[in-house]
């Protein structure tokens, strides 16, 4: 499974932006997908998750509410909408992929940028 994140950006407190994931390589139906965000020094967080097939999504208290995960079966690509944004959401982005039966997500793609300016 090979992952191209993109949509990454300087937004306004309170703004929103929508980043995509490209996937590719093989069947995702049984694969979970994730979004995950790091700050210097920290360890990376999930934001968001969904199970390819059926949908089931996952937030954490963090972001529910605000960010929306979301796929394309057609076009192979996972969104993230996130609005009413913050300055501590500032953050590389990335997406990732793992086997439903696996704990750890193992497929990453390159992470993209996003800064909140207060």
């Amino acid at each position: 499974v090979q992952l191209q994140a993109s949509g990454g950006g300087l937004v306004q407190a309170g703004g929103s932006l929508r980043l995509s994931c490209v996937v590719s390589g093989r069947t995702l139906a049984n694969y979970c997908m994730g979004w995950f965000r790091q700050t210097p020094g920290a360890e990376r967080e999930l934001v968001a998750s969904i199970r390819w097939s059926p949908g089931t999504t996952y937030y954490p208290d963090s972001v529910k509410g605000r960010f929306t995960i979301s796929r394309d079966n057609r076009q192979k690509t996972m969104y993230l909408q996130m609005d009413s944004l913050k300055p501590e959401d500032t953050a590389i982005y990335f997406c990732a992929a793992r086997m439903f039966a696996t704990e750890s997500y193992n497929f990453w793609g390159q992470g993209t940028l996003v800064t909140v300016s207060s």
